[in-house]
This record gives C-alpha cells, structure tokens and sequence, in this order.
C-alpha cells in the first residue's frame, strides 16, 4: 500500500497486494480493507477486481458478459519478451473449455458432461467414497498419530474419484500428476514469474501428452465411464472435435480433484481453529447437510474468477470500458458483512444462509462439480472428525500452496488420535 491521502475519501490508497507478508495466511484482511475503500478496485496489472457481495453476485450471473479471452484487451505485457512470444504462440489456438467458452459453444460442450455430475449419479457414489474416506484414514492411522492430511487424505480421494469417474487407468506415478496439475493451476494466477509460467508450458504439454494416451487406450477399451462416453459423443457427430475433446477431460481432470483438495484442506483448519464448531460436527448429525457451505463459504478453495466486459460497463461508481477484465473475488464477497452481517468473519456451521456463498461461482458458468465436492467435503471430514475427535494441528503455521485463485495448503500437519 502507498502512504499518499487521497483527498477525496480521506483514506490512504490500498491495493490488493499478494506479496505482502502473511497474504496466504490470511487474504481476508486485505480484502476487507480494499471492499470497504475501493470496491470496484482498478489493479496495478489493468483488472478491475470487485469485492462486494452484490458486485460479485451480479457480474457471475450477467449473460452480456463474456468468458472468451479473444475479446480482453491485453494487460500490460511481461518483461521477458521470449516468454510473451511463447505465450502468444500458445493463445493463437485459442481455449476449447467450458471454463472459457460463451454460449452456444459452452452449452454444447456441458451437456456433454452434466449428465454424470447430476445429485442423483452424484449420491450413488456415496458408497465407493465412504470406502476410500475409510481405506485412507485407516493406512494414515497405521503410521502413527502425525500425518499430513492433505497427503494422507485430501488429495488422494478426489483424484481417485475423478480418475475412476473419468475411466483412467491406474498406473501413472500420482505424485507426478499432482506437480503437473499443480503447475497448470496456478496458471489461473494474474501474476507469474518466468520459472511458472515455463514450468506450466511443460506441465500442460505432459498432461496432454498423457491424456492422449489414455484416449487411445479407452477408444479399443471402452467402457461405462464418462471418458468413453465423450469419445463417443465425438465419434458419433456431435460437434466434439479433438481438440476439445482433449481440453475437456485435462478441465475435468485438474479441476474435479485441485478445488476439492482446498475444501478438504481450507475446512479442516477452520474446524481445528475453532474447536466448538468441530465438536459440533462430531456431536449434532444435524450439521451433516449444510456444514460443508460454510466451510466453503468461511475460506473458499476458488478466490477469484474472471469476466470480460464487451461493451461500457455501470458498477459502482465506475463506467469501465469494453474489453475489460473483470476479477470477481468470491472470497471477499462470501465475507462481506453487508450480505453476511456482524459475523461475516466467523465461521458458524449453523448458519442458515450459507448457501448463498459464490465459492461455486453463478449463472451458466457455475461449477458443474458442485455436487461431488459437496459430497466428498462432507464424507471426508464427518469421517475423519468422529474417528478422531482429538485431532489436532502438529503445527501452528500449516503450509499455503501459495496460489491467488485456487487457495489451498501444501501441507496440513496433524495429529490423530
């Protein structure tokens, strides 16, 4: 932050700042401060980030907005003119996701999947989950009483689900996935260095190499999975060209695991730092429907998503010019006191209104895994909380992945017990 008043408001400027101590330990003081003084926030980078509630709600579910990146007009450009040549080389193919699509492309292309992420085929899969939630605690318990939970628990499931979801073999080293998807992620970040954005070129062209591999094995090896189902789709006409068809499963594939790893994560923490709303869990089953909204809602495992304007755009005080990125900060909204209240900042599993939060984002381009994450949210900490009422932090500085957007730990030390 700069030190200069400014005359108009009488407040010191503020500017969301990543790389001030503490950020990833705590962001939320930062936004607070930037919703209160600036909350339609023009960013050093050329994006507009929006941290209220309203805002937030309102732009995620604007249909004239746009998703597609063809229509942003450039932020200022690296400094390293090799890396902005390597990284216009790889826009010029454009992006075939859901994620970054607008209608009718998106709509086609989620009708594809949304079938297999329904409440119901989503709740059949309750079983295979408890199981998975059971194997892990029982291996993590048989190495003694400090574990890492996002090694021994939060990362494994979702990917496990997801690769079983999708029809991928077993084989492939997880921890090399893991760094992989890792490194692709963080490609949601407004802000990279050289060494991430090489690291992400390698990443991405290793997934993709790996998923071509397995679309060749599951085209002589099809079966009653959702990979089998898109090839086919793609096979039979429906408009589903290779390249998407690439696109969508490596979407499916990092996203259906890395967002729920930080719910896993991010919700444990809230509930060993607040010993009462843990014990609730571990006590009042009626908890068991809602609680995992607001651990979504207390510390989401998304804290940013993008919208671009394609005409002059009214919000707040501000008419901001088409071509314009937008930076909703879900994270912010979800602890905006003039949606949540005095106790906007505390976490309360009873909380009535949790499922207002915008952690799953809103409109079309709302989280199709919302069900599932929901599902393995609640599966895995009810599990893990009645098995181990005692469970503690081993430490009192778990480790941030140090990611803007997708918010999560590296690494949750605690002890079982």
């Amino acid at each position: 932050m700069t030190t200069s008043e400014t005359p108009d408001t009488g407040y010191l400027p503020v500017m969301l700042n990543p790389f001030e101590p503490g950020y990833f330990d705590d962001p939320y003081s930062q936004y607070r401060l930037v919703r209160e003084r600036d909350p339609v926030h023009l960013s050093p980078i050329g994006a507009f980030g929006l941290f209220r509630y309203e805002d937030v709600h309102r732009v995620l579910r604007d249909p004239s907005l746009s998703v597609e990146e063809r229509h942003m007009t450039p932020l200022a450009a690296t400094a390293d003119p090799d890396i902005e040549a390597m990284l216009v080389e790889r826009r010029e193919g454009g992006t075939h996701t859901m994620l970054n699509l607008d209608p009718p492309d998106h709509h086609r292309l989620r009708r594809l999947v949304s079938k297999v992420f329904t409440p119901h085929t989503i709740e059949d899969l309750r079983p295979r989950v408890q199981q998975l939630v059971d194997e892990h605690l029982d291996a993590a318990s048989a190495t003694g009483s400090d574990v890492d939970l996002i090694a021994a628990l939060a990362f494994p499931l979702p990917f496990i689900v997801i690769s079983e979801m999708l029809g991928i073999p077993e084989g492939r080293d997880r921890s090399q996935l893991r760094e992989w998807s890792g490194a692709v992620v963080k490609t949601f970040d407004p802000i990279l260095t050289r060494e991430e954005i090489l690291a992400s070129f390698d990443a991405i062209d290793n997934i993709n190499a790996y998923i071509n591999e397995v679309i060749a094995w599951k085209r002589e090896h099809p079966s009653d999975d959702l990979l089998s189902a898109l090839i086919a789709a793609e096979d039979d006409g429906d408009r589903l060209r290779e390249v998407e068809l690439i696109e969508q499963v490596l979407l499916l594939y990092v996203a259906g695991h890395e967002t729920t790893v930080n719910l896993i994560g991010n919700g444990t923490l809230a509930l060993l730092r607040n010993r009462d709303q843990l014990e609730l869990i571990a006590t009042d089953t009626a908890v068991d429907a809602t609680f995992v909204d607001e651990l979504l809602r207390y510390d989401s495992p998304v804290q940013m998503s993008r919208r671009i304007t394609l005409a002059p755009y009214e919000i707040g005080d501000k008419t901001i010019e088409p071509g314009s990125i937008l930076m909703t900060c879900l994270g912010s909204a979800n602890r905006d006191a003039g949606k949540w209240g005095p106790t906007a900042d505390a976490l309360d599993l009873r909380r009535t209104d949790a499922r207002d939060h915008m952690s799953f984002g809103g409109g079309f381009h709302s989280c199709l895994g919302a069900h599932l994450a929901r599902l393995e949210g609640q599966v895995a900490i009810t599990t893990l909380v009645r098995r181990h009422p005692g469970v503690a932090l081993a430490t009192d500085t778990p480790v941030w992945n140090g990611r803007i957007v997708l918010r999560g730990l590296a690494e949750l030390p605690v002890t079982l017990s």
